[in-house]
């Protein structure tokens, strides 16, 4: 067992850029050190845990199984000391130099990154954002490990370390060609369920939102294609008669100018689809993911 008093701190956030790097080059380049001395870190690291921690494959280094435990608990501390030492200051959006990761939803970059990008610009010219595709199952403990700032999603069974906040609401419609043979000015539900339907989905098996509904009165509609993206789904919509049941903010988008299909009402009464924003507690004091924040509910305001 190795105390914390044996530990050199200092050797901390060389093991993190390691893992997450791959590499004792690029930790090197990183870190600003040179790569004898990460290698010589790396070395009483492996003495003090008495682990290899990480094993050469091909060009890059894979972390041993204790290096992937040690990997959260390690990022945790050095975030909560980043954030206790941000804290003495004051974060200044027109001087900082920072990248803010959001996880979230294709759907959502078209409707939101486009406003928040304009407004950060115009007072934080230095920041970046980097939009990232948050997996549901890791997203508590990319929060937790400050791989994610924030993240914006459907409401989700999150611990109570997740804070969250209701930013948005929108709702599901359906769209179709122009010129459908079977739809007119609307779509009532026996059509619906007739028609052939393509399904989005990042999943391999399993229905989507619009599925529940239908479950919930006893319905069932026929899905003819599954896909990854709406982009897809509605250039295939344009161009054959099957439709695509979607979210409707980002339905006006891809589909008024790109492919001019017509967007209906469901046919049925569902529940609103909630957006929340979504942070770790340790963030709560955090200036700058306070600021982030801010950005973002001014943006969806």
């Amino acid at each position: 067992m190795v105390h914390l008093n044996c530990l050199d701190l200092n050797l901390l956030p060389v093991f993190d850029v390691i893992y997450r790097e791959g590499s004792v080059t690029r930790a090197a380049e990183k870190l600003n050190l040179t790569q004898p001395a990460i290698s010589h870190a790396l070395g009483r690291l492996r003495l003090l845990l008495e682990d290899p921690l990480f094993e050469r494959l091909g060009r890059s280094l894979v972390p041993t199984a204790k290096a992937r435990s040690l990997a959260d608990p390690v990022r945790q501390a050095l975030r909560s000391l980043d954030v206790a030492l941000t804290q003495i200051g004051r974060f200044e959006p027109q001087r900082a130099e920072r990248r803010f990761v959001i996880g979230t939803r294709d759907v959502l970059e078209s409707t939101i990154l486009p406003a928040l990008m304009q407004r950060i610009g115009a007072v934080a010219p230095l920041v970046e954002v980097a939009s990232v595709r948050a997996d549901r199952r890791l997203l508590e403990s990319g929060l937790a490990s400050g791989q994610i700032d924030v993240a914006m999603d459907m409401l989700l069974p999150l611990s109570e370390e997740i804070h969250r906040r209701r930013v948005d609401t929108d709702r599901l419609v359906v769209v179709a060609r122009r010129g459908h043979r079977e739809i007119a000015a609307s779509l009532d539900l026996q059509t619906y369920l007739r028609l052939d339907h393509i399904l989005v989905s990042s999943r391999r098996h399993g229905g989507g939102l619009e599925d529940l509904e239908l479950a919930r009165l006893g319905l069932e509609r026929r899905v003819r294609l599954r896909c990854q993206h709406y982009f897809a789904a509605c250039r295939v919509a344009s161009e054959t008669d099957m439709i695509v049941t979607m979210p409707e903010r980002y339905a006006r988008i891809i589909n008024h100018d790109t492919f001019g299909n017509q967007i209906l009402p469901m046919p049925i009464e569902g529940q609103a689809m909630e957006l929340y924003l979504y942070w770790h507690a340790s963030a709560d004091d955090d200036p700058a993911i306070s600021w982030l924040r801010s950005q973002l509910l001014e943006t969806l305001a």
